[in-house]
């Protein structure tokens, strides 16, 4: 009689089997995610409050600046801080994804080299800590429309497309920096100035209609012009205008990073046991 507990050591099975393999160790991704979240904010003085109280002095920091001291203008009507927070959600997670997924595969080093599993599971583990941040923050979002009484359209419903389209940019980018930081451990320098430059450069405490047209297009080369755009048009309702051709290049060149870096870590994770 066959023995049906069999293991089969087959060429070729892994990248067979890879994507299935994603679903059988679910648990070991739930786990990897659970465990982050819990370990992020442990011993802590106010724990879990940082996922508030980051954005939100972020928030008053470029209100003051670029509203009462720069000047610049809000989009139609929109409070200006309710302005800024709808691009802080999309950025901050966006910012912690990378920061937390870049890191993720040397911090679980021990892991990595005595068990098979598809090394994927580890960084998009640190996208998802980072949305729970996300959801949290959206807390200061809704407390800001309270306090200003502000009503959102409803174009709110799309909002969990725009969702959508912040995973896709965190993941891809994400998973770029992952692969390079196991070979190059330069990335964990590169990184942070990666976050505080792309703050800066993208639309997070201003409009990015104060953009000259002709410089518009080549703007929307930043994946996140596309992603807070679309947060920003979906959240402030009529408030706030897209500029359609702007946010398909955006979306094209979140598309670009995204299936670029699940091939690219793929095409790497062979080596990572034995670099890391």
């Amino acid at each position: 009689m066959a023995n049906s507990n069999r293991i089969i050591i087959e060429a070729g099975r892994t990248e067979l089997h890879y994507w299935k393999d994603l679903w059988r160790y679910r648990e070991l991704f739930y786990f990897l995610s659970w465990r982050d979240i819990l370990v992020r904010y442990k011993q802590t003085a106010v724990g879990i409050a940082w996922a508030l109280l980051r954005p939100f002095l972020t928030m008053v920091v470029f209100t003051v600046v670029f509203s009462k001291l720069a000047k610049l203008p809000s989009e139609g009507n929109a409070p200006y801080p309710v302005m800024v927070f709808a691009a802080m959600l999309p950025w901050q997670f966006f910012a912690n994804s990378l920061a937390e997924a870049s890191n993720s595969l040397v911090g679980n080093a021990n892991l990595i080299s005595k068990i098979y599993f598809p090394r994927l599971i580890i960084p998009a583990s640190s996208v998802i800590t980072s949305f729970v941040d996300f959801v949290i923050s959206g807390l200061i979002l809704l407390s800001l429309m309270i306090w200003y009484q502000f009503v959102p359209g409803w174009r709110i419903v799309t909002l969990p497309f725009f969702i959508c389209i912040a995973f896709a940019a965190s993941m891809g980018i994400g998973l770029w920096l992952t692969a390079l930081n196991v070979k190059y451990r330069d990335f964990r320098y590169i990184v942070p100035f990666i976050v505080q430059f792309g703050l800066y450069i993208s639309p997070v405490g201003f409009s990015s209609s104060i953009v000259p047209d002709k410089w518009r297009l080549l703007y929307s080369l930043n994946p996140m012009v596309g992603v807070i755009d679309g947060f920003r048009w979906a959240i402030l309702g009529q408030e706030s205008k897209i500029f359609l051709p702007g946010f398909i290049i955006s979306m094209i060149i979140v598309a670009i990073f995204l299936v670029t870096g699940i091939l690219y870590f793929r095409k790497t994770e062979k080596t990572f046991a034995d670099v890391i």
